[in-house]
């Protein structure tokens, strides 16, 4: 299937490594270009050198309120038009209720909340009709994950600001969807199995709840994430898309 991909150009944000740089991976080999973004400068660097020529990346923080025009700028400036945005960033520190402080919230809301929201307004003011916004988000929108309590909070809200857009936009020919990672096998998911006193214990554990029965690759994250923003998917807005193997249970 041709996704219509070729030279079309996307913001990617925490593009760096994990879910965000799966998803630039296949935009990129579809044909695509991408703008990149991660915090380091050098993190920045290899991201772009990996993704070769089609590729081009800026230091940023989310959190930034000026990051959403420049990023948009330079899509513009490199690559001369501006197709559609994929925010995705970092999870929020893990911990439970009575571990979380009031700065970590703060932190989290800025970066994962706010700085997803005002991105997607600016994207929004930029787009025009074929125009696509994506969400990295969780399964955390439909059930809250054990020692996760920050992303519990914040992901189901940006969840509802997704559908909210996608509503307002739709009229405007622009879409607007999440994609919801399961365990996928990334550098977060490891990392998170690691605080656990026995990290394979717990990997077998999480796939014995997984009908796929395994984690899923980045590449596979990075597929769907490529065809929902791709004009393949031209009739898909307003929805929230699990790639987790099958271990959400509802429709």
């Amino acid at each position: 299937m041709d996704l219509g991909l070729k030279d079309r150009v996307y913001v990617v944000t925490g593009a760096t490594r994990g879910l965000g740089n799966a998803a630039a991976r296949e935009l990129v080999a579809d044909g695509a270009k991408v703008v990149v973004t991660g915090r380091e400068e050098q993190s920045v660097a290899e991201a772009v050198a990996g993704l070769g020529p089609n590729a081009v990346g800026v230091a940023v923080d989310n959190a930034d309120p000026r990051t959403p025009a420049r990023l948009i700028a330079t899509a513009r400036e490199r690559f001369h038009r501006f197709d559609g945005l994929l925010v995705s960033v970092g999870g929020p520190p893990p911990g439970f209720v009575a571990d979380t402080t009031d700065e970590q919230w703060r932190s989290a809301f800025e970066s994962v909340f706010l700085g997803a929201t005002r991105l997607a307004r600016a994207a929004a003011a930029e787009l025009g009709e074929g125009g696509v916004i994506g969400f990295v988000l969780s399964g955390s929108v439909y059930e809250p994950l054990p020692g996760l309590t920050i992303s519990n909070g914040l992901r189901p809200g940006l969840a509802g600001f997704a559908k909210s857009l996608a509503d307002e936009l739709g009229p405007r020919g622009i879409r607007v969807v999440g994609v919801l990672p399961g365990r996928i096998d990334t550098d977060r998911v490891r990392e998170l199995d690691a605080l656990s006193a026995d990290p394979e214990a717990t990997r077998q554990a999480a796939q014995s709840r997984i009908p796929l029965r395994r984690y899923g690759t980045p590449a596979e994250f990075g597929r769907t994430a490529a065809f929902l923003l791709s004009p393949a998917a031209s009739y898909v807005t307003g929805v929230m898309v699990p790639v987790d193997g099958g271990v959400r249970h509802g429709f």
